[in-house]
């Protein structure tokens, strides 16, 4: 598994993604899901936010769809901020989607390890239990272009 995913692994998905789909995104700003997707947005990603609560609706000037397959466009890779128990529930969703995303990325302590199997036996890289937040400015990497 991808779950201590190296250095090398986060350098290239975050390098090759462009559109994000962030889901469980929060229009409240004190919460990590809408921070982090607007530090995502500012670093030059494409971020598309998940939450059937809030679609219809704008998060941070976005807007918000109910579910994956809703999203107006291709996405790259999936930012999962919901608690554990609903891990697997997101990955097949993710799953389900044509073309298929590049990768599944779970936030700070959101872990099921085996709906993060059945992701990469599916093909997707798996980067679980990180922030990109975090390994963005730690790792160097440039924003898009």
């Amino acid at each position: 598994m991808t779950q201590d995913a190296s250095d090398d692994l986060i350098r290239r998905v975050l390098g090759e993604v462009r559109t994000i789909a962030v889901v469980g995104a929060s229009p409240n700003p004190a919460r990590p899901s809408f921070y982090v997707a607007r530090f995502l947005a500012e670093r030059g990603y494409d971020v598309i936010p998940i939450n059937p609560g809030q679609a219809g609706g704008e998060i941070d000037g976005r807007p918000v769809y109910a579910r994956l397959m809703d999203a107006p466009r291709p996405i790259h890779m999936v930012e999962v901020f919901r608690a554990s128990e609903h891990l697997a529930a997101v990955v097949e969703e993710t799953l389900a989607l044509a073309p298929l995303p590049r990768a599944l990325w779970t936030q700070l302590d959101v872990r099921d390890d085996a709906a993060t199997a059945r992701a990469e036996a599916a093909g997707l890289d798996v980067i679980v239990d990180r922030c990109p937040k975090i390994e963005i400015p730690r790792l160097g990497i440039p924003p898009r272009g």
